[in-house]
C-alpha cells in the first residue's frame, strides 16, 4: 500500500471563496425586487373593472394614505382595521406627518365592487371629515 506523504514544502490554501455568498445575495436582491412592489396592497379587494382609466402613480407612494373597504363592508387604513368613527382622526394623523407639506391633501380609496354603496359613502363621509379636499377612487383596467 502506498502511503500519501505531505509535502511540508507546500502551502496550505486560506483563503475564502466568496462567489456562493454573492450569488445568494444576488438572488434574495431579485426576490426581495419582486416581493416589495406586492406588499402594497395589504388588504384584498376585487376593484371595480373600467375601460378608461386615469393612470395614478402616487398611489403606490410610501407617504400614499390608501383607505379600503372590503366585501364585508370592513374599513381598513393601510393595513389596519378601523372603526368609522376613528378614521378622519387617523387619516389627519397621517396627512399631518407627510414628509411633504406642500402635497395637496389626498386619499386613495379602493372599495371592492361587491362592497355596500352606503359603506362607501360613510367612509368617504369619514374621509372629509378630516379635511382631505381630493378622494382618489382606484380601479382596475380591463384588459381587452
Amino acid at each position: 500500500m502506498a502511503q500519501a506523504i505531505r509535502a511540508e514544502g507546500k502551502k496550505v490554501n486560506s483563503n475564502i471563496n466568496v462567489t456562493p455568498m454573492v450569488d445568494v445575495m444576488l438572488v434574495l436582491l431579485i426576490i426581495f425586487m419582486v416581493i416589495t412592489p406586492m406588499l402594497n396592497d395589504k388588504v384584498s379587494v376585487d376593484l371595480p373593472q373600467v375601460n378608461a382609466a386615469i393612470l395614478m402613480d402616487n398611489a403606490s407612494k410610501d407617504d400614499a394614505i390608501s383607505v379600503s373597504v372590503n366585501r364585508d363592508g370592513f374599513t381598513f387604513l393601510g393595513g389596519d382595521k378601523v372603526a368609522l368613527s376613528d378614521l378622519g382622526t387617523k387619516v389627519a394623523d397621517l396627512e399631518s406627518k407627510k414628509t411633504n407639506p406642500g402635497d395637496d391633501k389626498s386619499v386613495y380609496l379602493r372599495a371592492d365592487q361587491r362592497s355596500n354603496y352606503g359603506k362607501v359613502m360613510d367612509t368617504i363621509d369619514a374621509i372629509r371629515t378630516a379635511g382631505v379636499s381630493q378622494i382618489n377612487l382606484l380601479t382596475a383596467m380591463t384588459t381587452n
